[in-house]
């Protein structure tokens, strides 16, 4: 786990987050951790950012509330971000996992509609973060690797982006470089 205490951190803004049905500010927090994913290629930390991002787009959606299951689902994410923080101060990096995993399964304890709706956010939400990855210079087939999609559809995603038609680099005009070189051994 890279950067504890900054995840830590999260984890606790996360609980607030959700607390006050903030989205937005769920969002800025996966963001956040994106940082340091990228850079470090930490599946633990590529995962709570794809979890925290599904959050806020799942808070986001108010009409969820009101639905049978969404208290359930609620509080039980609020008491695994706790335990996982608690398990993170502790350094039980495996209790950790099993507490990032009981929130992506909560959807399983929820019938209906809902659970249906949360769980095509998380897939969803998983292409976008891993289109976030791709974009800061992780090969495509490294960040479907770390998120558990497909090659296919995180290659959709990019498909459908700006990103393919950026120019990554320019070249300089090849009278210029023959002036820079003919500076250079001068």
């Amino acid at each position: 786990m890279q950067e504890k205490e900054n995840v830590i951190h999260i984890l606790k803004e996360a609980q607030l987050a959700i607390k006050k049905n903030d989205g937005l500010r769920l969002k800025h927090l996966s963001d956040r951790i994106n940082h340091t994913a990228t850079i470090s290629q930490d599946p633990d930390n590529i995962i709570l950012a794809v979890l925290i991002y599904s959050l806020g787009k799942i808070i986001e959606r108010e009409n969820y509330r009101r639905m049978k299951g969404w208290n359930l689902f609620i509080k039980t994410i609020l008491e695994e971000l706790e335990k996982a923080s608690n398990f993170l101060k502790k350094d039980d990096i495996i209790s950790f996992r099993n507490c990032l995993g009981k929130m992506r399964n909560t959807i399983n304890k929820i019938d209906g509609d809902l659970r249906n709706y949360i769980n095509e956010v998380f897939q969803k939400a998983g292409i976008n973060r891993a289109f976030k990855y791709y974009e800061h210079g992780l090969s495509s087939q490294r960040t479907a690797d770390l998120l558990g999609i497909s090659l296919w559809d995180l290659g959709s995603f990019i498909g459908q982006s700006n990103i393919s038609e950026a120019r990554v680099s320019q070249t300089i005009p090849i009278e210029k470089r023959i002036k820079i070189m003919e500076d250079f051994f001068k």
